[in-house]
């Protein structure tokens, strides 16, 4: 059952019961006025046949005085009668007041003489009954609607209360989920809205899950990499540098001893032996430097670098054919952007490399009016099937994407992976940022 059906329901219960209760009232209200139609009409027949029953002549007094007893033990509706000896009956003051707004005649001229038996009876409308009827069955209809408006906003109120019970336990699983838990642990919902909307709490909380879990994993994947750069670091700082700087110390130390004993010729020898080692400390120290972050990345440096960097994977993986498509000048992209398309394109192939199995592997980068589009296209097996939800490197990928405003596309098929990376130039960007 849904809510609106439920609402409908719980409105509908309520407003057959009130409409019930509504022709009781009015039966009720029906029965008392037929039992004083029918007592008015009892009582003048009662009073027309005493009235008839008297003898001609002057009326004793005894039979005036029942009379008048008669008249007034009880209401006659809609019709007043007095004798010739007693004064008319006076309206009450709000039915003579209404009786007048309504243009409804009461007065002398009205009045008509009936003589039975040796009574003069005064007969004449009374519409201050029909008004007083009216006025109460105006009151009973205010109370039953009061009654009615009353009891249809507390269901309503009710109902509304009831049926939105769940919203409190979908709110606790929202804050379960605020406050780190793994699920939202809401219980079955008898609305189908309610279960919709648990379905979806269940649904962000699973993707909740997996951002968290890929979180943790780029994490982990942030300390690995720095771990193996400073791995890496330190081999190559022993295994080259520290050679290099050994060969130095060595020829220093040889100068040194035997500085008085040296000819031109040797020392000269020794002076080209520390050249040569220290431009070769030298390039290792730019080739480290580079590794670890490429200097000179701007618009017109940064096809050069990935030029270079194309180069050197050529050198160790001969068996993959790498081509660059490129314009000669790049558009103004800021340093981070820069950085990015360079460590996407680095990892990028380091992937084809590693995993790829490819024969080819083409890199392009394009440009349009508002981005930069870089695309990594090889000819390999593509992702395994598992594999098609991003984590490791191309997770890490992904991140720096976002990061500098861009976006990262994944093709995958049996003819090969594409790669695809939309960056935003650094002047539409500012427009972006600016308030």
């Amino acid at each position: 059952m849904d809510l609106r059906r439920r609402l409908v329901g719980y409105l509908g219960a309520l407003l057959g019961g009130l409409l019930l209760m509504a022709m009781l009232i009015n039966l009720y209200s029906l029965r008392a006025d037929i039992e004083a139609e029918v007592d008015a009409s009892e009582r003048l027949v009662r009073v027309l046949l005493a009235a008839g029953l008297s003898p001609p002549g002057p009326p004793p007094e005894a039979a005036a005085r029942q009379l008048r007893a008669m008249i007034a033990g009880g209401e006659l509706r809609h019709l007043s009668i007095t004798l010739d000896d007693a004064p008319p009956a006076e309206p009450p003051a709000l039915a003579g007041r209404l009786a007048a707004w309504f243009g409804v005649a009461v007065g002398e001229d009205r009045r008509q003489v009936l003589q039975l038996g040796g009574q003069n009876l005064h007969l004449a409308p009374n519409p201050a009954s029909e008004i007083e009827e009216r006025l109460g069955d105006t009151v009973r209809l205010c109370i039953t609607l009061l009654l009615f408006s009353g009891a249809t906003l507390l269901v309503a109120w009710w109902a509304a209360d009831r049926a939105l019970s769940p919203v409190r336990e979908l709110e606790a699983g929202l804050q379960r989920l605020a406050r780190g838990e793994t699920a939202a642990t809401l219980p079955p919902f008898a609305l189908r809205e309610f279960r919709r909307v648990a379905g979806a709490i269940d649904e962000l909380a699973a993707a909740l899950g997996a951002a968290r879990d890929a979180q943790s994993q780029l994490a982990r994947q942030l300390i690995a990499v720095q771990e193996e750069e400073r791995r890496v670091l330190a081999r190559d700082l022993h295994d080259e540098m520290g050679q290099t700087l050994t060969a130095i110390g060595v020829t220093a130390a040889y100068l040194e001893r035997n500085a008085d004993r040296l000819d031109a010729r040797q020392i000269g020898e020794c002076g080209a032996d520390l050249r040569r080692d220290v431009r070769t400390s030298g390039e290792q120290l730019r080739a480290m430097l580079k590794r670890l972050r490429p200097h000179g990345l701007d618009a017109v440096a940064l096809v050069g670098a990935l030029r270079e960097l194309i180069a050197g994977w050529q050198q160790r993986a001969g068996g993959i054919e790498f081509r660059l498509l490129a314009p000669g000048e790049l558009p103004e992209l800021g340093e981070a952007a820069a950085l990015t398309l360079y460590r996407v394109v680095q990892e990028a192939l380091t992937n084809v490399v590693r995993h790829s199995g490819a024969r080819h592997c083409q890199v392009g980068i394009a440009v349009t009016a508002t981005t930069l589009q870089l695309s990594v296209a090889d000819d390999g097996g593509g992702l395994p099937a598992e594999g098609t939800r991003r984590r490791g490197g191309l997770l890490g990928m992904e991140e720096r994407v976002a990061m500098v405003g861009g976006s990262l596309a994944i093709t995958s098929g049996a003819d090969g992976l594409t790669l695809q990376v939309d960056l935003p130039l650094a002047g539409e960007r500012q427009e972006e940022e600016r308030p």
